[in-house]
C-alpha cells in the first residue's frame, strides 16, 4: 500500500522559500591550469554548469553532525559547518564540492535571512539525510 504524501509535500513546501541554484564543475580540477607565477591551479572561465534550480532552503544547522567511523559505530562529532541546505527529493543528487547559490526568496515578507541572498555554499556532505519529500545536505560558506 502506497502512502499519500501530498499533505506532507504542501507543509514542507511552505518551508522551501529560497530560490536555489546548484552548480557543478563537471571536469573537477582536471581542466585547471597551473599559474606558474603564483603556483596555484586556476580554473578556466566558465568552469561550472547549472545542474538544478528551484525552491529549497538554506538554514542554520540545528543538530550535531552524525558520521559513521570505522567499525560501523555511529558517533556524534562537531559539525564542520553552520548551515544545511534542504532541497526537494526530486532535485538531482548533489555531490561534495557542488556549489549552492541562494538566488533569492519567494517568502511574502522577504527572505528569512536577507544576508544569505547572493551567497554561495560548497556542499561538504551530501549524505546527511533523505526523507520522503526532501533531501538535506551540509554546506559551507565560500563567499
Amino acid at each position: 500500500m502506497a502512502f499519500d504524501l501530498d499533505g506532507v509535500r504542501r507543509v514542507v513546501g511552505r518551508l522551501l522559500e529560497d530560490k536555489l541554484e546548484a552548480w557543478r564543475d563537471s571536469a573537477g580540477r582536471s581542466d585547471d591550469a597551473l599559474d606558474e607565477s603564483t603556483g596555484k591551479l586556476v580554473p578556466p572561465r566558465p568552469d561550472e554548469v547549472l545542474v538544478w534550480d528551484g525552491l529549497g532552503a538554506v538554514m542554520p544547522l540545528g543538530r550535531p553532525a552524525i558520521t559513521t567511523p570505522l567499525g560501523g559505530a555511529v558517533a556524534p562529532v562537531p559539525p564542520t559547518t553552520d548551515y544545511q541546505a534542504v532541497v526537494p527529493v526530486e532535485a538531482p543528487e548533489l555531490r561534495p564540492d557542488d556549489v549552492i547559490r541562494v538566488a533569492g526568496s519567494v517568502r511574502p515578507k522577504g527572505p528569512r535571512d536577507p544576508q544569505l541572498v547572493g551567497r554561495r555554499f560548497r556542499v561538504s556532505d551530501a549524505a546527511v539525510g533523505t526523507y520522503s519529500v526532501v533531501r538535506i545536505v551540509r554546506v559551507q560558506v565560500i563567499d
